[in-house]
């Protein structure tokens, strides 16, 4: 296993970059051989705070898609993105701001409500589209941050899979920081049972889960979906 980078994002250069993305590969294929894996695990750049130049540079490696937290950081990039790339939005989001990113992301990862979903719905129709959306998870059940309950999704699933302009692919979390492979294998459960037993989930294809320190465990645990920021860029400062 390669080691990771500890430079910060403002001391790492396009070569760091390029180092860094050849050792996330390669434990990537390492994690996914000893998990007898033969299918396709995506590699997300997490791009928050990082400079276009950098992403595009990313994105010229083999990046597969880009993930996007906040949505005036998004918009002030967007227009200098690498055309045809994929692009997800994966950090909180409100209700009123859906209308800024609707039309210019291909997937929402961090839906936690039904009233979230509705007004994704809502303006997903006005655009004409369908937009693909996960179900953000609280596996760890923490009060500091948002998502569904791991004991009660099922149902606010099953009213978000009625909405017409919304397509559920899956689930994604965010545990307990310093947390054990406990909470990639409840995930994997929950993943696994929905689609097996709830005619509304059984299409989902998509659980997003691990970020640079431990998303060897969450391959290990089905996760086809790596959400890699400071593993590949450097360490940000997060207050920016």
């Amino acid at each position: 296993m390669k080691e990771r980078s500890y430079k910060t994002a403002e001391d790492t250069t396009f070569e760091d970059i390029k180092q860094n993305y050849l050792n996330i590969c390669e434990n990537l294929f390492e994690a996914m051989d000893k998990a007898n894996r033969k299918d396709k695990v995506w590699l997300m750049a997490v791009t928050k705070t990082v400079p276009v130049e950098k992403i595009n540079y990313a994105l010229d490696l083999g990046i597969d898609l880009i993930g996007e937290n906040r949505v005036q950081e998004f918009l002030s990039k967007y227009e200098g993105y690498k055309k045809g790339i994929e692009t997800h939005f994966i950090g909180g989001l409100q209700s009123n701001k859906v209308k800024y990113i609707i039309d210019k992301v291909d997937m929402i990862h961090s839906v936690d409500s039904e009233r979230l979903a509705r007004e994704i719905n809502t303006r997903a129709a006005k655009c004409g589209r369908v937009m693909d959306i996960l179900l953000e998870i609280n596996i760890g059940q923490e009060e500091s941050k948002s998502g569904l309950l791991a004991g009660g999704f099922i149902e606010t699933a099953k009213i978000i899979s009625e909405m017409e302009n919304i397509r559920i692919r899956g689930l994604m979390c965010i545990p307990p920081v310093g947390s054990d492979e406990s909470y990639f294998a409840k995930m994997q459960e929950l993943y696994e049972n929905g689609r097996a037993n709830y005619s509304f989930l059984k299409d989902m294809d998509t659980l997003s889960m691990g970020m640079s320190g431990d998303y060897e465990s969450a391959i290990k645990y089905g996760s086809t979906i790596i959400r890699i920021g400071s593993g590949l860029f450097g360490y940000r400062n997060y207050s920016i």
